[in-house]
């Protein structure tokens, strides 16, 4: 009787092993896919400024919106996004891969954006092989634009991230070099 039991219990600390390594690599995957979702969500947002789809843009938000600095609603965000667009006209954002990190609840994250917003017809065609390396964008265009930083909450809703708070500002980072 004692041999048997020594034979199954091996075996069942195996099975809990595999579970567990299941779970870490499922919950590995869920990570990337939501974080794609957000970059996605960050893409989707920029193409509507850019149309000056402030309705669409709302879309992409919660009821309760807060923008910051200034804590403003829904309405007053509407309301500055309208006269910013209507201000600089037909804009392009451009921006490098956005950051998205998990925040301690499981359907909360922070995404940051550095961003730049130039006229539509501007082009600056060394900053999309810079996508994937946020410092060598920044490098690249610091010195020659006024660059943004945007910083998101999103919150995951009937399986759809939507953006919480937003909080932009001018970026006043001293630079990367040396």
């Amino acid at each position: 009787m004692a041999r048997w039991k020594n034979a199954v219990a091996p075996r069942r600390i195996q099975k809990i092993s595999l579970l567990r390594r299941v779970r870490i690599l499922a919950s590995a995957c869920s990570q990337e896919d939501d974080a794609a979702a957000i970059r996605k969500l960050v893409q989707k947002g920029a193409a509507l400024a850019e149309a000056h789809d402030i309705s669409g843009l709302m879309e992409l938000t919660t009821e309760d919106i807060v923008g910051q600095p200034g804590g403003y609603d829904r309405l007053a965000i509407k309301r500055i996004v309208w006269l910013a667009l209507k201000h600089y006209g037909q804009i392009k954002i451009l921006y490098p891969k956005p950051s998205v990190t998990r925040l301690a609840e499981d359907n909360r994250a922070s995404c940051g954006i550095y961003l730049l917003i130039v006229k539509k017809e501007r082009v600056i065609p060394e900053l999309k092989d810079l996508y994937d390396d946020p410092r060598g964008w920044i490098e690249t265009v610091g010195d020659n634009a006024d660059l943004y930083q945007l910083n998101l909450e999103t919150i995951k809703t009937d399986g759809r991230w939507r953006v919480r708070k937003a909080r932009l500002e001018t970026f006043k980072g001293t630079g990367f070099s040396k």
